[in-house]
């Protein structure tokens, strides 16, 4: 891996973002650090100095992405990592939900993302070299009652990265989504949801809500350690296309692909006896 590499960071106003922006600093890389308020990152310009270019960004304009990543590129010449980190949780039933509160949440964590790096691929092609970061959730890979709307936005997330991971690999860039559990950051805080709740709801997307607001605080996963771990795979020499962060979403992921797994098992004849009279027909695993 080259040395002082230039990452660009969405959402560094605080949490994994600034962990992030913070950590790579301190490991002598450059970072463009983007935030809606620029300003929430003097303390990292004050200590960092010329290493660090700190921009408004918000995900949803596209002016502003076309901006900063021509600014990032004039200051710095290049961009090597690319950090899709700026979003935030829908949480509810996905009948509570708002129309305008489901389109605001695309908007952000489905188009922002996508936006950002249709602008930076460019960039990323003509070096032949880079690293793409999608922070997706254990919500991107297991669909919990109660976010319904940020797993779907999490969802769709993870379907294009894995599809852009395989148009880019012979391009020399990689691909890698990143799913947190449960950290400390301001998350919870931040999150929306429903302002009448339906009382049906309650035993499962109203236990997911009370479930946040206990956790608020209280989660086990340190954001530093994180952004230390996402550090890790980029100058890996073989960095996984999923890194799970934490403990909660390695138990989850496994018990979802052990479901699945047996439901593909459970209905495996009846799966393959759809195909036409006669026509040969075969099974991964069969």
């Amino acid at each position: 891996m080259k040395e002082q590499q230039v990452w660009f960071i969405t959402g560094c106003s605080s949490g994994f973002g600034h962990a992030l922006a913070e950590t790579a600093l301190e490991h002598g890389e450059r970072v463009v650090a983007t935030a809606r308020n620029p300003q929430q990152l003097n303390d990292l310009v004050l200590q960092y100095g010329t290493r660090i270019l700190a921009l408004p960004l918000d995900v949803t304009q596209s002016f502003d992405i076309q901006a900063a990543v021509s600014q990032a590129i004039a200051t710095f010449g290049q961009i090597d990592v690319l950090v899709n980190n700026a979003g935030y949780g829908v949480f509810g039933a996905v009948e509570e939900v708002s129309d305008a509160d489901i389109k605001q949440q695309f908007e952000t964590n489905v188009y922002g993302s996508l936006n950002v790096t249709r602008a930076v691929l460019p960039h990323l092609r003509r070096q032949r070299s880079g690293h793409i970061l999608n922070i997706s959730s254990s919500g991107g890979f297991v669909g919990f009652a109660g976010a319904g709307i940020y797993c779907a936005s999490k969802f769709a997330l993870e379907g294009w990265s894995e599809a852009l991971a395989k148009e880019v690999a012979p391009l020399g860039i990689r691909v890698t989504i990143v799913e947190p559990g449960a950290f400390r950051t301001a998350f919870n805080s931040a999150l929306v949801s429903p302002d009448q709740a339906i009382e049906d709801y309650a035993a499962t997307s109203g236990q997911m809500l009370q479930w946040l607001d206990q956790m608020n605080g209280q989660q086990p996963g340190d954001p530093k350690r994180a952004a230390t771990a996402i550090l890790q795979a980029v100058h890996h020499s073989a960095p996984p296309l999923r890194l799970l962060l934490g403990a909660d979403v390695l138990d989850v992921v496994h018990a979802k692909l052990e479901a699945v797994a047996a439901d593909l098992a459970a209905w495996k004849d009846i799966s393959i006896d759809t195909a036409f009279e006669g026509l040969a027909v075969s099974a991964i695993g069969g």
